[in-house]
C-alpha cells in the first residue's frame, strides 16, 4: 500500500468539519483538524501511487471548505 500526508489549508472556521467529512472518504485512513501552517492532515492510501494519486486525492480535494492542499507520499510506504 502506498500512502501520504495531505495538508490542508480550509476556509476560517471550518477546520473540524472538514476532518470530520474528510474522515468517511475512502482512501483517507484518519483525518485530524490541527493548528499551525495547516488546518487538516489527513494520512491517505492505496494499493498503487497511481490509484492514490487519480482517486483518492482529487476526491478529498473536492470536499467544500478546502482552500489548498500539499500531498506528501510517504518515503518507507512508497517501496
Amino acid at each position: 500500500m502506498v500512502e501520504a500526508f495531505v495538508l490542508i489549508q480550509t476556509e476560517v472556521g471550518r477546520a473540524e468539519i472538514v476532518a470530520k467529512q474528510l474522515a468517511g472518504l475512502p482512501g483517507v485512513l484518519s483525518s485530524e483538524a490541527v493548528t499551525g501552517p495547516y488546518d487538516v492532515i489527513v494520512r491517505a492510501g492505496a494499493p498503487t501511487l497511481a490509484e492514490l494519486t487519480s482517486a483518492v486525492v482529487p476526491t478529498v480535494q473536492q470536499v467544500a471548505g478546502i482552500t489548498r492542499t500539499l500531498t506528501c507520499p510517504i518515503a518507507g510506504a512508497m517501496v
